[in-house]
């Protein structure tokens, strides 16, 4: 009986046999023939940033491509601004910047030189609650509390816009922030509640 050679090798006779070889020393001359621009752009690119944080002067050297997000729950050490989706679609890392909403995941701290952010940690004076704060806890307008912080800084910015004049308006200008315990008829009834006191 002969063995029929047009079927494939097996892994192990491919292994077995040497079939490839590739030779660690090609492997290294191959990475010395690269040109060095090649291996810097691989290399991370660092920026020095200089912005405002809930109203104190912050200087950061950091990876170009560091999220506001990360920095704040890493080496800023304000965890209050949570990480939920990390793509935009959920809002519980809801900021402020120059006064306006941002999504701390889709911005970049090496584009923060000279600007203001305002993370949940900075709305309070003190130990004196922003009235949006006030106004969650008195409508019991949360229930896990994950999405909290980014439905409070929301919600601020909406009647800071002129967007909480009725219910309908309310639950549009919110609507990119997710609660998924529901807890949307109690966010309305807050932002209703200090829209007079913001």
């Amino acid at each position: 009986m002969t063995q029929n050679t047009s079927l494939p090798i097996s892994r192990r006779g491919f292994i077995g046999g040497g079939a490839v070889a590739i030779s660690a020393a090609g492997l290294n001359a191959r990475a010395e023939a690269a040109p060095a621009s090649a291996v810097d752009q691989n290399a991370p690119h660092r920026a020095n940033v200089r912005f405002t944080l809930n109203g104190r002067s912050r200087e950061l050297t950091a990876d170009t491509r560091l999220t506001l997000l990360d920095a704040l729950r890493g080496p800023l050490a304000l965890p209050g601004t949570k990480k939920g989706c990390d793509h935009g679609q959920c809002g519980a890392c809801t900021v402020h910047i120059d006064g306006s909403r941002h999504l701390a995941c889709f911005t970049l701290v090496a584009g923060l030189e000279g600007r203001e952010v305002t993370t949940i940690e900075g709305l309070a004076e003190g130990d004196k609650l922003h009235p949006m704060q006030q106004a969650f806890i008195d409508n019991d307008a949360f229930q896990c509390g994950y999405c909290t912080p980014g439905q409070i800084m929301s919600a601020v910015a909406c009647v800071k816009e002129g967007h909480a004049r009725t219910d309908t308006e309310i639950r549009e200008y919110m609507s990119g922030n997710i609660c998924r315990c529901s807890a949307y008829p109690n966010i309305v009834a807050a932002v209703k509640q200090a829209r007079g006191k913001i």
